[in-house]
């Protein structure tokens, strides 16, 4: 797999788009992750500084829900209010949904009167036309971020949580819906469905806003792309992890920036 050096223009690029690097993250929360009967959940997504606090809506373009017999599970209620987004699931059947939330844009990043700059939206061909006067080293990153969240009814089942072979994804090795406080959890990650090494997975528990540090830890995954996950305590946690290469859909963009953030619940045991 190439890999860009990200130097220079690049590295500015990186930090820019990079959600580690922003004050702002995203996340899909559902109401319930793991229920005895068939029913509805309720689904929050925003931005924000603190985890699992809501500040920002987010859009739902690029929505999907799979059901655990792998096509499109019911969803109802979409709604953009002004602080987050929320939509309804209907879990009408036994086993594990995958919610997932795909975003694809393009940002140019430029230099100007010595400042690096950066302008989102658009396709490569409009970014570049909207370049100011005297932009320089201009480049144009192809950006996809998938955040994602799981609910199991009853016994669960892999047959939704299959990678789609494009993009950053989670291959779940240990179901996540069935994760304990007690017990690590094993998971890979592809891109383009080829396991990644070298990936650093950062993983944060819920409450930033009542501690003084943020808690997060980091883990990098190894020559087949996995990491162990051992969870210090039940409850929510939030999950992120980035990567860059030049394998873009659009040959007029310069380089891809593939994001992935999830949502699990760990249970006590």
């Amino acid at each position: 797999m190439k890999v860009l050096p990200f130097a220079g223009a690049a590295l500015a690029a990186l930090l820019v788009l990079s959600p580690a690097a922003q004050a702002h993250k995203r996340w899909l929360l559902p109401s319930h992750t793991v229920v005895s009967d068939t029913q509805w959940i309720t689904v929050d997504t925003t931005a924000s500084n603190d985890i699992f606090y809501v500040d920002m809506p987010f859009p739902l373009d690029g929505l999907s829900v799979t059901g655990p017999d792998g096509e499109p599970a019911e969803v109802d209620n979409r709604l953009q209010g002004h602080r987050r987004s929320v939509f309804d699931v209907n879990l009408n059947q036994q086993g594990s949904y995958r919610i997932t939330l795909v975003r694809p844009l393009y940002v140019s990043l430029y230099q100007l009167d010595g400042e690096r700059q950066h302008r989102r939206g658009g396709s490569p061909q409009e970014l570049r036309e909207a370049l100011p006067e005297g932009a320089e080293d201009v480049r144009i990153s192809e950006v996809i971020g998938r955040l994602e969240t799981f609910a199991t009814v009853g016994a669960p089942n892999t047959k939704a949580l299959a990678p789609s072979g494009k993009g950053l994804e989670l291959d779940a090795l240990t179901h996540p819906n069935d994760l304990y406080d007690s017990e690590a959890a094993r998971f890979r990650f592809l891109v383009d469905g080829e396991p990644l090494s070298g990936l650093e997975v950062e993983v944060m528990p819920a409450g930033t806003r009542y501690r003084d540090s943020q808690e997060a830890w980091t883990v990098t995954t190894d020559d087949d792309g996995e990491v162990t996950l051992e969870w210090p305590h039940a409850g929510r946690y939030y999950l992120e992890a980035n990567h860059g290469d030049d394998r873009v859909e659009n040959d007029q963009a310069d380089s891809r920036r593939l994001q992935y953030m999830a949502t699990f619940e760990v249970l006590p045991l």
